[in-house]
């Protein structure tokens, strides 16, 4: 059994949606828009088989949006601060409900969520979704808040820029202000700071003008209006965080993302994706983090941290789980698949997060970034295998797959809002190699391409390998001393004294490569083998054999690769 974590991301609205139309800017009836009721046990168990261990359900909760929901006791928004048609998953209007597209009867929207919790535990996978901490719908308004929960603003003193129980920070005195070239009509008084920190009461429209910054206690000189950690706390347990903040006085902003985060626990809800979470303080993190765990101590929680000068304080102050490995290894692997660029770019990488390699979920797509098959990416599919070889089996970090990846969904249909190459998050559309593998609901790829087929069945063997153990990278003692090696393969070894395996990639789309692999003397000793000759055995399409020469404790195996190629070899001791 493979324990490593495989999230598959999912935008839900487009999953099950088998609509062709696409027209721009369509409405959900014209274009089409996928239910809960979508994922079926066939669907879900098609995802297990991929390889997946979770499912990140994005866009769940209920966020502003254009459809007129009035029946349902749910208030419009105003389209002028809505992006798209279906809206921006990130502009959360109710915290306790989900979004009624998804549902279908909306008068049940919330027990069709609870059920399709359930469905996939049944189906052996565990359940991710979002919660947005640093902002919120322009028009927050919770409906379907437990008795005796505020929503966010309702007790705040808008007569202040800010105090520390107000959930907002306001511009007293003056009204919001669309920003130029945005049209229609909003009114709001007196004008709140917009999501992206912008404090003007009329933002830019490149702003985040759709939503509104929370206040966690910083003032806005940027001094904090809480407790902060003693020193030392990053090497204490969650539940000593947890027992910490049990004599404090917290921020108001900071109790309601608690009752928030534990009411989805209580439904079953397994772990978070917290959006753009270094924007929020770390302490509030502890906090929260803390309290879920200690409620939930396998709890999955996964942040969006972008700054590497704030992986450690938000992963050992912060507690979270797993943090995106973004401006590292996904920047530096699609610069080589793009641009050419060397590979000896990676193995520094491991090295400067070797103390929380572990910790850095990996991924090659997610719904803020451009399909691998665009042509604004590497244009077709198959250029990325040895990205996603290596993003799989570098270390025992988490790896994600947003869906239609698989598949090589291009993303070339101009929806509405934003432009082609990233699935849009903000219209309805269809997504049609995935609508392909959909085969109008029978979740078969009945429908795909034989390049297609072949390419999820790249996925799905490259996901479900069992390769544990410890990194070793190979690359630059071979750059060194290997003939005919070069900056095109990228090779590394995972494994212990019980079981070991050699990586070998190729990253060139046109020219093969030969050469004689070097192990170095202090790798085969960890491993304990002697002088010998060894067998392997590829381990990934199970077509390739090669031989693993021990002499004078040092080692070399012959590699013969094709483009874009990838070798996994298991040691045969």
């Amino acid at each position: 059994m493979n324990n490593k974590i495989v999230v598959y991301q999912v935008l839900t609205r487009l999953f099950g949606n088998t609509n062709t139309t696409n027209k721009p800017w369509g409405t959900k009836e014209e274009n089409g828009v996928g239910k809960f009721s979508d994922f079926t046990e066939k669907a879900l168990l098609e995802i297990k088989k991929l390889g997946a261990t979770h499912i990140w359900f994005t866009g769940v909760l209920h966020h502003a949006l254009t459809t007129d929901y009035t029946a349902y006791g749910i208030s419009n928004d105003f389209p002028a601060v809505v992006k798209g048609r279906a809206g921006s998953p990130y502009a959360i209007k109710d915290y306790y409900s989900v979004n009624p597209d998804l549902a279908d009867d909306p008068t049940h929207r919330l027990e069709e969520w609870e059920a399709l919790i359930a469905r996939t535990h049944q189906c052996g996978l565990k359940v991710i979704m979002d919660i947005v901490p640093n902002h919120v719908a322009r028009r927050y308004e919770s409906i379907a808040k437990p008795k005796g929960i505020r929503g966010f603003g309702e007790d705040d003193d808008t007569s202040v820029q800010y105090a520390v129980n107000n959930n907002f920070y306001y511009n007293p005195n003056e009204a919001f202000q669309l920003p130029e070239g945005i049209y229609g009509e909003y009114h709001e008084f007196p004008a709140k700071w917009t999501g992206n920190g912008a404090r003007a009461s009329k933002p830019d429209r490149n702003d985040w003008y759709e939503t509104v910054k929370l206040n966690y206690g910083v003032r806005p000189d940027g001094t904090k209006d809480f407790a902060t950690l003693p020193v030392g706390f990053e090497n204490e347990d969650t539940e000593t965080h947890y027992r910490f903040w049990q004599d404090q006085i917290v921020p108001n902003t900071w109790q309601k993302f608690k009752d928030i985060a534990l009411y989805w626990l209580a439904k079953g809800v397994d772990g978070f994706r917290y959006d753009m979470a270094e924007m929020v303080p770390v302490e509030f993190w502890s906090y929260l983090n803390s309290t879920i765990k200690h409620q939930n101590p396998e709890a999955f929680l996964l942040a969006e941290v972008y700054n590497p000068n704030e992986y450690r304080p938000y992963l050992h102050l912060g507690k979270m789980d797993y943090l995106y490995d973004k401006v590292q290894l996904y920047d530096t692997l699609r610069a080589i698949i793009s641009y050419e660029h060397t590979t000896d770019a990676i193995a520094p990488i491991q090295r400067e997060l070797a103390d929380i390699s572990d910790c850095m979920l990996h991924f090659l797509e997610n719904h803020d970034e451009q399909r691998i098959a665009s042509p604004e990416f590497a244009g077709y599919a198959e250029k990325a295998k040895p990205a996603m070889t290596v993003s799989t089996l570098i270390s025992e970090s988490p790896v994600m797959l947003y869906f239609g990846q698989e598949v090589g969904e291009r993303a070339a249909e101009w929806a509405g809002f934003g432009s082609p190459s990233r699935t849009s998050i903000f219209d309805y559309i269809g997504v049609p190699a995935h609508q392909r593998w959909v085969n109008d609901k029978r979740f078969d790829g009945g429908q795909l391409s034989d390049a297609e087929r072949a390419l999820r069945d790249f996925y799905q063997r490259l996901l479900t390998l069992k390769v544990t153990g410890s990194y070793i990278d190979l690359h630059q003692y071979n750059r060194q001393n290997t003939i005919y090696y070069n900056d095109k393969v990228y090779s590394f070894a995972r494994g212990n004294e019980d079981e070991q395996w050699v990586i070998v990639t190729n990253f060139n789309e046109h020219e093969s490569y030969g050469f004689d692999l070097q192990l170095p003397a202090y790798l085969l000793g960890s491993w304990f083998l002697n002088d010998g000759k060894y067998p392997l055995t590829e381990i990934l399409y199970g077509e390739k054999e090669t031989t693993l020469y021990i002499e004078n404790g040092k080692g070399h195996m012959r590699v013969d690769i094709a483009p874009l190629e990838s070798l996994v070899f298991k040691i045969n001791s």
